[in-house]
């Protein structure tokens, strides 16, 4: 069976719980109804809940689960006219804001994702008028989605539910005034309120102490988006949380990786538990290596400032890759809810042990000059210390100790100015035993299956397998059965922020991180950082525009694996 909003269109299977597990449902306000069960992310039209907790910052008692005859119950007794939500985004000056944050917003609008009643308020401490903040985010709203005729009304009504007010991040009187003008545009209605924190982390205790004290919703429910970094180590990350915790429950933090919201990764869990093909390969049996490669094409750009300050480790795997890595090893969840997710992600994260020095290369890049053009050192950015050993590159080996991934190795790339942008899961099986096309040739290496997961650009899923060339003769050919989702789905794929966004709204937190799931993911990094930064490590110099350190080919070596994104065939699909 399959559902679907009339409005935000977007479906899924409806799953019935175990008993067991609908027992467990988050405080259930009504009785439990017969019907297929879903998480609420999957119905795409907002409901506001209707029983708040009498908790800090009043988080409303919400779902995990719902029934369909819930789901029509919760939205007879919520009617459209007494229930609003009022998304804040506080640094909406901020690059962050304009290019991902309203686009998003205005894409959910245009889609009819957000409720009826809802208000955006920008939040920062440059002067600016309503008009001014309108005329800066329209600027950036594009009419993407289906090319519809009805997109510049849409976009004139989304800008007029746009509103902006400055003050400090640190003042409880501004944001009393902020309180206000949100009262004004809920007009008596159960308010909602979400605050998007697009600031930098070092002022994120002053915004949330001042929204809790003096613009908390006081009859509905209160929830903030925190975005990384979440600290540069296991003891700073501990004080943000424990310093986010003054003032928030666990249920109110949205700690967003947007690498989580991308396509490819949600949809890496019903690849694998949804396809009888693919979950029985899933083990330590079968798959002989894992790699989690991120690569762009250019350098920081500008962001050399910010960037010296964390790295590549903290700012590419240490968060999204390992999350990727996280969701592709756990074992099969109790269910689709939140809470079931993490503990299995979790789970993994406790089962590995910290990275050692030995089992890690990092680099950075250097000037390198190709078709006349010269293309600057990671140094040469004014913002950047001329004696930076920063690594704009690294390479990791990680092995997850349980019995389904012993010994497999878990390897990890990421790199500024290498010579392709890309984003992928690339999982290579084990040799055929006995292979009886041997004597034709075969290099065993080039032969083995793989299955890559391409997460951006154009987002793909492909297995490579051996197949015979057509003719008298015996030859074999490496072939791809491709799914390429351009092709395949006329739908343009939303951004992550949408789905990210709409999920947090709904109360929605299988796709955020958890605070102990951040405290097991630094254990693993934190003693590598300390000793590289002790040690005063210099990374390895490559190219601008190259393939990476040549340390990172000695590492995937001593694992006796070769990087399937460096091969001739890799360009091909």
């Amino acid at each position: 069976m399959a559902l679907s909003s009339p409005k935000c269109s977007s479906s899924w299977f409806a799953l019935r719980p175990s008993p067991a597990h609908r027992s467990r449902r988050v405080a259930a306000s009504s009785p439990s109804l017969s019907g297929p069960h879903l998480p609420r992310r999957f119905f795409s039209k907002w409901i506001s809940s209707q029983s708040p907790r009498n908790r800090r910052w009043n988080v409303a008692s919400m779902h995990d689960a719902i029934s369909v005859e819930e789901y029509r119950d919760l939205a007879g007794l919520n009617t459209r006219e007494n229930s609003t939500v009022s998304i804040t985004v506080v640094g909406a000056s901020g690059d962050l804001a304009k290019k991902k944050i309203f686009p998003a917003l205005f894409a959910l609008y245009y889609e009819d994702c957000l409720p009826e009643h809802f208000t955006i308020f920008g939040y920062a401490r440059s002067k600016m008028t309503d008009a001014e903040l309108r005329s800066m985010v329209s600027r950036t709203l594009t009419c993407r989605i289906d090319k519809r005729e009805n997109c510049s009304e849409k976009m004139e009504q989304f800008l007029g539910r746009c509103f902006y007010h400055s003050g400090q991040y640190d003042s409880e009187e501004n944001f009393a005034e902020l309180d206000k003008k949100l009262k004004e545009h809920e007009s008596g209605r159960l308010s909602n309120r979400l605050f998007y924190l697009s600031i930098p982390p070092n002022i994120f205790m002053d915004a949330v102490k001042c929204a809790s004290k003096s613009a908390s919703s006081s009859n509905g429910w209160t929830r903030v988006i925190v975005e990384k970094p979440f600290g540069q180590d296991s003891e700073s990350s501990a004080a943000l949380t424990q310093g986010l915790k003054q003032y928030l429950v666990e249920d109110q933090i949205f700690r967003i990786d947007h690498y989580l919201g991308k396509e490819l990764v949600e949809n890496l869990s019903v690849l694998r538990f949804s396809n009888l093909v693919f979950e029985p390969l899933w083990s330590r049996q079968y798959i002989r290596n894992v790699q989690l490669i991120f690569s762009e094409d250019f350098g920081t750009e500008g962001r050399g400032g910010y960037f010296d300050n964390y790295g590549i480790i903290r700012d590419i795997m240490q968060n999204h890759l390992l999350q990727i890595l996280a969701l592709f090893a756990m074992e099969t969840p109790v269910s689709l809810d939140a809470e079931d997710i993490r503990n299995e992600k979790v789970k993994v994260l406790r089962s590995m042990k910290p990275l050692q020095l030995e089992d890690i290369v990092i680099g950075q890049y250097k000037s390198h000059t190709k078709g006349g053009i010269t293309y600057p050192a990671y140094t040469d950015d004014m913002t950047v210390p001329r004696d930076s050993r920063t690594p704009t590159f690294a390479a990791a080996a990680l092995f997850v100790d349980n019995a389904r991934w012993d010994g497999v190795p878990f390897l990890m790339k990421a790199g500024k100015a290498l010579h392709t942008r890309r984003t992928e899961i690339r999982v290579q099986f084990r040799h055929v035993p006995g292979n009886l096309y041997r004597s034709f040739g075969t290099d065993l290496d080039r032969a083995t299956n793989e299955l890559v997961i391409r997460v951006q650009p154009d987002e793909a899923i492909y297995l490579k397998i051996n197949n015979k060339i057509p003719g008298l003769g015996m030859r074999l050919d490496r072939s791809h059965l491709n799914l390429l989702y351009a092709t395949r789905y006329s739908k343009e794929i939303p951004d992550a922020y949408e789905r990210l966004l709409l999920d947090a709204i709904e109360g929605e937190r299988r796709l955020f991180i958890r605070s102990d799931e951040l405290e097991a993911a630094w254990a693993l990094f934190t003693p590598l950082l300390k000793e590289l930064e002790e040690k005063s490590i210099s990374p390895e110099l490559y190219p601008y525009g190259s393939r990476g350190p040549v340390g990172a080919h000695y590492l995937a070596a001593k694992y006796k694996v070769q990087w399937g994104d460096l091969s001739s065939e890799h360009y091909k699909i």
